[in-house]
């Protein structure tokens, strides 16, 4: 069974050599599986942190170079937390570098109005 994880890099693997549409759909099942793992992190961390007074989040945050103040509520530092966390796995620096990429060479997952 291919993780969340393994099938991100094999999308990212296989989008240099993609073009036009083919790069395109590859986007697009990347973002969603970015997505999906971006959801069961967000479940995990705000299990592990069910007990922690919401002060204390917002420190956690703040160290963690994600600021919040007084008008967030505890649902929306939790998933800066979680975003933060994220953002370091070899999954979302996969998509990253395969969004950034894939935008230099004039393809995005926004539609040009």
């Amino acid at each position: 069974m291919t993780t969340t994880t393994q099938r991100i890099l094999d999308l990212a693997a296989a989008a240099p050599a993609s073009h036009g549409e083919d790069l395109v759909l590859l986007l697009a099942e990347a973002n969603e599986l970015y997505q999906q793992g971006l959801q069961e992190l967000h479940r995990e961390v705000a299990a592990r942190l069910d007990g922690l007074a919401t002060a204390d989040l917002m420190f956690a945050a703040d160290t963690a170079g994600m600021p919040c103040d007084a008008s967030q509520g505890r649902d929306e530092v939790i998933l800066l937390l979680a975003l933060v966390e994220w953002e370091m796995t070899p999954a979302a620096m996969a998509y990253t570098e395969m969004a950034a990429a894939a935008a230099r060479r004039g393809f995005c997952l926004i539609p040009e109005e």
